[in-house]
């Protein structure tokens, strides 16, 4: 769909496939579900719980078809070790020259998969669920090195590749600016991660962005982390 209104192939960056915009998207049938009365859809009673199914079903899917990801977002800082009161979605990385591959993998296997207004990600539903196929973090391409650095963690029963730690919060803190800069979501994550971040390596990632260098600040503050020597 164009500017105008007219359904023509969606013509955006580089290696994202022909999709529909999340308009024009009828609500599908999650993988792995079976309507019980050929019109409706049971999902998990529990918000959460359908999260986490969401991801466990996508999350097999790209195992199976071997592509190459990690899963990031709330389900991730789940994952390792963090709350089970997740976010609104399920979010996974790609390379940008996967997406389009990810894509037809995903709508084989039942899902709708749809381009929304972003043009970093790429959108599916599941038990109800958004997904999120991001193949930008922060602005940069997702890259194979980071999906290198991914670890091999449960979720729940399934066993699929996790954003590392320093990633995961590089992620949320790079993503930071003046319209966005929700540091209440991401203080309990550090929290969490503390231990396993290498927080010298998202400092110098983040460089010197004023918002993730006041979320630093803060961290120091309430001895999250130690101040920097020197």
């Amino acid at each position: 769909m164009t500017e105008n209104g007219d359904e023509t192939p969606f013509a955006g960056r580089t290696g994202i496939p022909d999709l529909r915009l999340a308009t024009d998207v009828p609500e599908p049938v999650p993988v792995g579900v079976t309507p019980s009365d050929g019109s409706e859809v049971d999902l998990p009673r529990d918000r959460n719980q359908a999260i986490l199914e969401a991801a466990k079903q996508v999350g097999a899917v790209l195992k199976r078809a071997g592509h190459p990801f990690a899963l990031a977002g709330s389900v991730a800082v789940y994952a390792h070790g963090g709350s089970g009161n997740l976010q609104h979605d399920v979010d996974f990385c790609v390379r940008p020259e996967e997406a389009e591959r990810v894509a037809a993998t995903l709508r084989e296997a039942g899902l709708t998969v749809y381009a929304p207004p972003e043009d970093w990600l790429l959108k599916a539903r599941c038990f109800g669920q958004d997904v999120d196929i991001i193949f930008e973090l922060a602005h940069r391409p997702v890259s194979a090195e980071m999906l290198e650095r991914a670890e091999e963690l449960p979720v729940e029963s399934v066993r699929m590749p996790v954003l590392a730690p320093t990633d995961l919060l590089w992620s949320l803190m790079a993503a930071f600016s003046e319209h966005h800069c929700d540091f209440g979501a991401v203080l309990p994550i550090a929290r969490t991660l503390r231990e396993k971040v290498d927080w010298d390596r998202v400092r110098r990632d983040c460089g010197d962005e004023p918002m993730p260098a006041a979320f630093f600040y803060l961290l120091e503050r309430l001895n999250v982390i130690p101040r920097p020597e020197g």
